[in-house]
């Protein structure tokens, strides 16, 4: 027997998606809370034993970096209230990555309790679950183009910042957990690490870029991230030119790369005849 609704009609599951990303969104905004120190947490710069703080390891990005966070918990806000109009409740893009981006909220919030109870290697698990969702979230928004100005702004957008900066958040924190441990590189020098790592973030930020035809948000964030890692190791106690100048360089790189992947992703849309 075939169905007869259509791709708009809407579900149960569809009420069930909106209130577990509305109930995530509020999970994910007390445990940012916690990890700024709001209800007697330790500020994640200072949890675990400092291991993430902006001078613990060269891939640490400079303190002012963390302020990204601001900006994504307000977009996942405003995302959690776009997903609530009439219109997207049976949206297709919603039923496609609604539950996924509640799932990314949760994995959020328990990096922050792994981080606040001291926990490195747990918190390398759920950091790298994390990025994994969030980038078939991406691949999913990426195939389906959004409806307007507004809803690029809000969905898109937001959620480009979370994949761009969570890209290179996990590099530090396993940079962290590993120092930690005491890993001694195999003999090899901290610096030459750290320029190994920065030059696979290039290759996923430029693959990202392509594969989400030049998706803005994304290399903004990965971008912010970069350059204040490379702010970082100017100075202090990490101080490192070498890592400094290919984190500048790496950000430089994704940044244009994706202008330019964009620029001609926009010129094949306008070369495309339109019919009547």
């Amino acid at each position: 027997m075939t169905s007869h609704l259509s791709p708009r009609t809407t579900t149960g599951s569809d009420l069930y998606r909106q209130l577990a990303v509305t109930m995530s969104m509020i999970v994910c905004v007390v445990g940012s809370m916690i990890g700024v120190g709001v209800f007697g947490g330790t500020p994640i710069a200072e949890a675990a034993g400092g291991a993430l703080g902006s001078d613990a390891t060269l891939l640490a990005p400079a303190g002012a970096a963390f302020s990204i966070w601001s900006v994504v918990y307000l977009g996942l806000v405003a995302y959690t209230v776009w997903q609530w109009l009439p219109a997207q409740k049976a949206s297709p893009r919603q039923r496609a990555f609604g539950w996924l981006v509640a799932a990314s909220m949760l994995l959020n919030a328990a990096w922050i309790l792994s981080i606040q109870a001291g926990w490195l290697n747990a918190s390398v698990l759920v950091i790298l679950v994390l990025l994994a969702v969030l980038t078939v979230v991406f691949l999913r928004y990426s195939s389906r183009p959004a409806a307007s100005w507004l809803e690029a702004a809000i969905v898109d957008g937001t959620l480009g910042l979370y994949l761009g900066w969570v890209s290179v958040a996990v590099c530090a924190n396993i940079a962290a957990a590993l120092s930690a441990a005491g890993f001694d590189g195999f003999g090899l020098s901290p610096e030459l690490w750290a320029v190994g790592v920065l030059l696979v973030v290039a290759l996923v930020g430029v693959g990202l870029a392509v594969k989400g035809n030049g998706r803005l948000a994304v290399a903004a964030a990965i971008g912010w991230g970069l350059t204040w890692i490379a702010v970082g190791r100017t100075g202090g106690q990490m101080e490192s030119a070498t890592t400094s100048i290919t984190a500048a360089v790496v950000a430089a790189v994704i940044v244009l790369a994706t202008i330019a992947i964009r620029v001609r992703s926009e010129r094949r849309l306008e070369a495309v005849p339109r019919t009547a």
